[in-house]
């Protein structure tokens, strides 16, 4: 395949005019390795890799949480679909039994292999259960567990370790002593905590390097207590997660962020439950019942219950509503998720060897053209 006249991002993070080739699945350099036959015109189109979403729980009314091989696949079928091309869905607060479910699914899907029109499954973020009572959000309470070595090593051991991610507050008994062990093995993210400036920042020197959809489900910002918002700014190391879906957070807040953190630092993620891509209703997330009304879900109590909004229009809502620059906004959701994730030897950019994953969008509304996985357009 080649696809000619696209504006195609690099990975310099800049667009330039120039075609795409594609051979055997695998963007090649040279057009004379070029599969023969199909031709895109991507005239009017920017083209940017496929993006990666390493935090969310659902889509097209399942959850990553049913525990099975339907649920994963419908997810994937409707992710690839919108230009999310590859994914690490995230568990919830539940029980031991429960999240076992959840890891063995998530382990024989992967071992199947990548699935035709499905976005590639990568591993598992794990959200629940080493999380704090008091900023719970739409966790589940009756779930949360001290964190735990030992559980922590059946569960990733169910998945085939692949659990990319693991929630933990770090405020609670055992979290500084977990973050010693298991930094190496996956990464430590700060979540659903009450956590002070000094007890971050020590997180962090123990090896903690990412926060979860920074300002929600944590203390704010104050000028006399930073907290992990402040913490996590001191710390070149750390990355975070953005929700950019105009609920979660306001656009002041989102444009101050890139100004503090740099777009180096910034990771879109789309947080969203099963109500994605359906219409209102009543629903449920990790078994508590949630009412979706346009982009808003909530629980009864009025916790922000998770987004319904893909991480393709969160970017998007990023570009034209809340001013991000396309280069920086095209970095966060597809550059530095596939980064954090260890995955972008294979994707996360428009270059020679990697998947060909691509995503046409019209350059004046960014609204969706074309999607092209591992070569095929869909």
């Amino acid at each position: 395949m080649i696809i000619k006249n696209a504006s195609v991002y690099t990975e310099e993070g800049k667009f330039v005019s120039k075609d795409i080739y594609i051979k055997d699945s695998i963007f090649t350099d040279h057009a004379s390795e070029a599969d023969d036959g199909q031709e895109v015109d991507a005239a009017g189109c920017v083209a940017i890799p496929g993006l990666t979403d390493i935090h969310f729980h659902g889509c097209m009314g399942h959850d990553f949480s049913d525990g099975t091989r339907e649920a994963i696949d419908a997810m994937a079928a409707y992710e690839v679909s919108v230009g999310v091309t590859n994914i690490v869905p995230a568990s919830m607060t539940l029980s031991e039994d429960m999240l076992l479910s959840v890891c063995e699914a998530a382990k024989a899907y992967r071992e199947e292999g990548v699935q035709e029109r499905r976005a590639q499954c990568w591993g598992i973020n794990m959200e629940g259960p080493f999380v704090s009572h008091s900023k719970k959000g739409a966790q589940n309470e009756e779930y949360i567990h001290r964190p735990d070595y030992e559980m922590f090593n059946r569960l990733d051991q169910a998945s085939g370790n692949c659990v990319k991610l693991l929630d933990i507050a770090p405020e609670e008994e055992g979290a500084m002593e977990l973050i010693d062990r298991l930094h190496d093995r996956t990464v430590i993210s700060l979540a659903h905590t009450c956590a002070d400036y000094d007890t971050a920042k020590e997180a962090f020197e123990r090896g903690a390097s990412h926060v979860t959809h920074l300002y929600n489900a944590m203390n704010p910002f104050t000028h006399r207590a930073p907290g992990l918002i402040g913490a996590a700014a001191d710390d070149e190391k750390v990355q975070v997660e953005l929700i950019c879906d105009g609920v979660h957070i306001h656009p002041a807040a989102v444009r101050t962020t890139f100004k503090i953190f740099g777009d180096e630092r910034i990771i879109l993620i789309s947080d969203t439950m099963r109500a994605t891509g359906l219409n209102d209703g009543d629903y449920t997330l990790g078994g508590q019942y949630v009412k979706v009304t346009g982009n808003l879900a909530t629980l009864k109590d009025g916790t922000i219950a998770g987004s319904v909004t893909n991480l393709m229009d969160c970017m998007r809502t990023a570009v034209l509503k809340m001013g991000i620059p396309l280069e920086s906004a095209v970095k966060c959701a597809a550059v530095n998720p596939a980064r954090r994730v260890g995955i972008y030897d294979s994707c996360g950019s428009i270059t020679a060897g990697k998947n060909a994953d691509v995503v046409l969008l019209d350059k004046e509304d960014l609204s969706l053209r074309k999607v092209i996985f591992r070569g095929q357009v869909l």
